[in-house]
């Protein structure tokens, strides 16, 4: 009768879609690396919640203006709930070892999703940004331990 799930390979893995709903596992995989981000998406039928469970990730949201993003970013503190609205740009930055769990409508990986690219400067700008609060935490690790 108890179901129990326990996801362990890299990448993106909805495990339980049920009418209406899904719950996924994304686990650290080199796309979600900053170096590798080159897009945004985005769903236009759902929500989409996001819980970090264990290492460090970054929640990027956007808004494109005048057809450049504007981003706000939010280092994940791990079972905290945060929330994407439906609409939103966004991505997540994902440091080796991070595992996420994901709410979301069901089948949102399968037709509910546009991406957005990001230019060049853009991508500099985002990975200055994530590098700053992930450096955050290193600093903050650090003068916790003296």
């Amino acid at each position: 009768m108890i179901e129990s799930f326990n996801i362990t390979d890299k990448g993106y893995h909805p495990f339980l879609i049920e009418d209406g709903w899904q719950l996924a596992r994304l686990n650290y995989m080199d796309e979600q690396h900053i170096d590798q981000i080159t897009k945004l998406d985005v769903h236009l039928k759902t929500d989409e919640v996001f819980v970090a469970l264990e290492g460090e990730a970054v929640l990027i949201a956007a808004t494109i203006v005048d057809g450049e993003p504007e981003f706000e970013l939010e280092l994940m503190e791990h079972n905290v709930m945060y929330n994407i609205p439906k609409g939103t740009w966004h991505n997540i930055a994902m440091q080796e070892g991070s595992e996420l769990f994901i709410a979301e409508k069901s089948n949102t990986h399968v037709s509910d999703f546009e991406f957005f690219p990001l230019s060049s400067k853009k991508q500099n700008e985002l990975k200055q940004m994530v590098n700053t609060l992930f450096n955050s935490t290193v600093n903050q690790t650090i003068e916790q331990c003296k």
